[in-house]
């Protein structure tokens, strides 16, 4: 901070018409604000670096400048996070960060033979900066500070919450530009976090206002009419009950769910997102799985898109067209905002796994096929350790629930992989730290049967969690 501060002095004196511009004002800000990460790093960064790309898919006042300042914040964090990470002499990588490197390597082959070179490797690049960050950073962020970092996800989920809801219902701005972006936050990220927010709440007061925030997130995830937003919620929720043997809470929550889904579709006092077909009519089995359009089925309005993405695997099999790009359609600009990955509209209705295929090719495709079932096998551990201690004061916790919504909602959207969007930082970040944490809690809990032997651990979250 003292460094921000000698810097905005030596602009004032030496150049002060910097200062009546509103550009290098705010340049003038960003570069305090990422001095001042950058001074407790552990602490900062990530959140600093979570709400640059946020800000930057958003509808929120000075966006543009967020759109280009992200990426110094992502190169920045990746290079001080490894040099952070590598002066600790307890470093170490495992079988998941050398598959995450065999992923950049990849991309960047399948960007030397794409038609599309410069902008496939610049894409290439910023794959491996996030994941050098994930590799890095992100587990400085949560290494020895587990319940701090948990805390701190809370608050920040419920903060916006209400802040999506204030624009949502007072401002009437559409935040996040688009429903399936608002139902993408709110269904992977808000909702889960919330509901275990809920479950760890010791105080009366506490949980009373993670219930009313839980509220909020399925009154937004609903409204958007995101099947795959919904999807991913329901999913993560049931799980979480589940693995928690919650099932009287699971079945209160189903409850407030219809609840909500009638008053959206009865009173619709904003129009939150938009449907095809007449949104006042027809059964909610119509309007939020089929959206007016049974006779099309389920996945009537993706077919076109997987058809055509197919079609592309199929004339580029092995090394595909160039991790980020498509063939029909060169990306000439930054769209990663929303969910077109290629620049073209049929990537809206995409599929992650079977984008990556086509970016990659069939070669490419196998170290992003083994990440994911990593991923899938750490969720996995997690729920077993979750059913046999019936105990939910752990950092794995929230980190396992939004990896699974991540990974769910990924088969109708094409995020996962796609850097420029908020939620694929999002996702690698905590995916990164969840490698970490389940080895440090779960293992050897799983192999036993005996539910008291997690108190060991869960004392030392329980305290942060509840306050």
């Amino acid at each position: 901070m003292f460094a921000g501060i000698l810097v905005a002095v030596y602009v004032a004196l030496a150049h002060p018409l910097y200062l009546s511009n509103s550009f290098y004002l705010a340049g003038l800000i960003f570069l305090q604000l990422l001095i001042a990460a950058l001074w407790n790093y552990r602490e900062r960064f990530l959140p600093l670096l979570l709400v640059a790309f946020l800000w930057a898919g958003t509808l929120l006042p000075w966006r543009t400048i967020w759109t280009e300042g992200r990426w110094y914040v992502l190169a920045v964090g990746a290079l001080a996070g490894f040099a952070i990470y590598m002066r600790d002499r307890r470093h170490s990588f495992s079988t998941f960060h050398l598959v995450a490197a065999f992923c950049v390597l990849a991309a960047l082959v399948s960007a030397i033979v794409s038609s599309y070179g410069s902008i496939a490797l610049l894409k290439a690049l910023s794959l491996l900066l996030l994941f050098l960050y994930g590799a890095s950073g992100a587990r400085v962020a949560v290494a020895g500070r587990e319940a701090k970092f948990a805390a701190g996800l809370l608050l920040g989920c419920e903060v916006l919450i209400y802040l999506t809801t204030f624009c949502y219902f007072v401002l009437r701005l559409d935040l996040f530009d688009n429903p399936n972006s608002l139902g993408a936050v709110m269904g992977v990220a808000a909702t889960p976090i919330m509901l275990w927010g809920t479950m760890v709440a010791e105080r009366t007061t506490l949980r009373q206002r993670r219930t009313f925030a839980l509220i909020l997130a399925l009154v937004l995830v609903l409204g958007s009419f995101s099947r795959a937003g919904i999807a991913a919620a329901a999913v993560s929720c049931v799980l979480m009950c589940a693995g928690l043997r919650r099932y009287r809470l699971l079945v209160q929550g189903f409850g407030v769910a219809m609840l909500v889904a009638i008053l959206i579709i009865s009173i619709h006092p904003l129009r939150l997102g938009t449907i095809d077909g007449d949104s006042d009519s027809g059964s909610l089995e119509d309007i939020f799985v089929y959206k007016g359009h049974r006779d099309a089925g389920l996945l009537g309005s993706r077919k076109s898109a997987w058809d055509r993405t197919s079609d592309v695997i199929r004339d580029h099999p092995w090394f595909g067209s160039g991790f980020g790009t498509s063939v029909t359609r060169a990306e000439v600009s930054d769209q990663g905002w929303v969910f077109e990955s290629a620049g073209s509209a049929s990537r809206e209705h995409g599929n992650s796994y079977l984008a990556i295929t086509e970016w990659v090719g069939l070669l490419g495709a196998g170290p992003f096929l083994l990440l994911i079932l990593i991923l899938i096998g750490k969720v996995y551990r997690v729920l077993v350790w979750m059913r046999r201690t019936g105990n939910a004061f752990s950092t794995a916790v929230p980190l396992a629930i939004v990896v699974a919504a991540g990974l769910v909602h990924a088969v109708f959207e094409d995020w996962l992989f796609a850097v420029g969007y908020y939620l694929c930082v999002f996702f690698w970040s905590l995916a990164f730290a969840l490698v970490d944490v389940v080895p440090a809690e779960a293992p050897a809990l799983i192999r036993s049967s005996a539910p008291s032997t997690s108190n060991q651990w869960a004392d030392r979250t329980q305290a942060v969690l509840s306050r």
